[in-house]
């Protein structure tokens, strides 16, 4: 709280600055998500900007919830932001639709800090080019990071949460958050409904999740309605609280958001643990972009390049839990973690001399997870699709605790139109026995 307190006041304080009268290039705007930066980064970006251009910058700075949100503002109100943070299929998207900006890596006095990044990551990145245009060009990678569960180790076991099936076992029903994504729930459904294929081999992750035919479709609506009763909550971020609360004990969720339910879970005593499990999974990143409509794009490669500096990297990763896509010696060795009884093979990410480091296997996935997992591409022109099986399956989703009370509301009402059914004839037998009494009385 005491970090979202700060980071607020910042962002207030920043805005503050903004003056509608001031030249605009002389004003950064950044979109971004929310806790997504370290404490004083943004000030501390204003003082590198000065040194190296020897120009005053201000920052407005915003934060969105939901990428379609962003992309909308931007795609359909043209708004000016001058660098915005993605996750990887928007970035392909905007690419396609032609709206960005390349990134300028000629930086007066300032090393191209860019080239920090993981080649791992670059080739990640470099999937999502369109034709004659390179994604590296366009975007940088800031965060990355899998989506696996969340367990409490209390009520399942290890070998329970390796697979992606403890999510359909009913003795875990009422128990299960899911992220409120609907890329994630189509990626989880399609990859356990084929685990066999997944166990022999005979397809892979990266093709069932990037699958959009109808039988694709058919299978993973079929198999999110079966999932569907086991579901507690569909959570956008409630959901590190109620696994540390105890009061729920498997969350579909994010590496990020399980490093700080971990921590935040372990000082009250409650032992939870992350898996990316056996069959797969998602491997997503988010990126930093400078928009078509931007108009500070200068400003904006600053930014971008200050942000893949290693001790701002770290800063950044320690304050949101995620993993940053910069791989300097630097970063390696302060995440070294000696007390650790695990080693963790990131050959892939910092080269071939970290086979075998004792760091924190949630934030930074072995190379063998790494390798049964794959990144959600864009569904393009299936999107509605997707969307409307996704609003099918949540549609209805009134819970337990609002199923039950208008359960009880139904009898209810039957009950008091029973009621008032046996009431009128009640009514109705007295009348007939008053106009009997009286027949009888007359015909004396």
């Amino acid at each position: 709280m005491k970090k979202l307190l700060l980071i607020i006041g910042a962002v207030l304080l920043l805005s503050g600055c903004y003056n509608s009268e001031a030249s605009r290039d002389k004003i950064l705007k950044i979109y971004n998500w929310a806790d997504y930066i370290g404490e004083n980064v943004l000030e501390d970006f204003q003082t590198y900007y000065k040194e190296q251009t020897g120009e005053d910058i201000h920052i407005v700075y915003q934060t969105f919830d939901i990428n379609e949100i962003m992309l909308t503002k931007i795609e359909k109100g043209h708004e000016d932001f001058d660098v915005v943070c993605p996750s990887e299929y928007i970035i392909e998207r905007m690419l396609k639709k032609d709206l960005l900006l390349p990134i300028d890596t000629n930086f007066a006095h300032s090393p191209d800090y860019i080239q920090n990044v993981s080649p791992f990551i670059r080739d990640q990145i470099d999937k999502l080019s369109q034709w004659g245009k390179s994604a590296n060009r366009y975007a940088v990678c800031y965060m990355w990071g899998t989506a696996g569960l969340l367990y409490n180790r209390a009520y399942v076991t290890d070998s329970d949460a390796s697979s992606w099936s403890c999510l359909w076992d009913r003795k875990y029903a009422g128990k299960i958050l899911m992220k409120d994504s609907y890329r994630d729930a189509y990626g989880t459904a399609i990859i356990y409904a084929h685990s066999q294929e997944l166990e022999n081999g005979s397809i892979t992750v990266e093709d069932l999740m990037n699958d959009y035919s109808p039988s694709a479709m058919k299978i993973v609506e079929k198999y999110l309605k079966d999932l569907k009763p086991n579901i507690a909550g569909w959570e956008a971020d409630f959901g590190k609280e109620m696994m540390t609360k105890e009061k729920a004990y498997l969350n579909m969720t994010w590496s990020g958001d399980a490093i700080w339910a971990i921590e935040e879970a372990k000082s009250v005593g409650v032992d939870l643990d992350y898996v990316v499990p056996k069959e797969g999974s998602n491997i997503w990143y988010d990126g930093w972009v400078i928009p078509k409509y931007s108009k500070n794009p200068k400003a904006a490669s600053y930014f971008i390049n200050f942000m893949c500096r290693s001790d701002i990297a770290l800063r950044n990763m320690d304050f949101c839990g995620y993993v940053s896509s910069i791989a300097t010696p630097e970063i390696m060795e302060e995440k070294i973690d000696t007390t650790l009884d695990y080693y963790v093979d990131l050959s892939y990410f910092f080269g071939p001399d970290a086979d075998s480091i004792q760091i924190d296997r949630v934030q930074y996935p072995d190379k063998e997870v790494i390798e049964r997992c794959a990144m959600i591409r864009d569904f393009g022109d299936k999107t509605k699709e997707v969307l409307d099986i996704w609003s099918r399956i949540k549609g209805d989703n009134l819970g337990v605790g609002i199923t039950i009370l208008i359960f009880v509301i139904i009898i209810a009402m039957s009950g008091w139109m029973i009621y008032k059914k046996w009431q009128r004839y009640k009514r109705k037998k007295q009348q007939r026995r008053r106009h009997k009494r009286r027949n009888r009385i007359l015909s004396k």
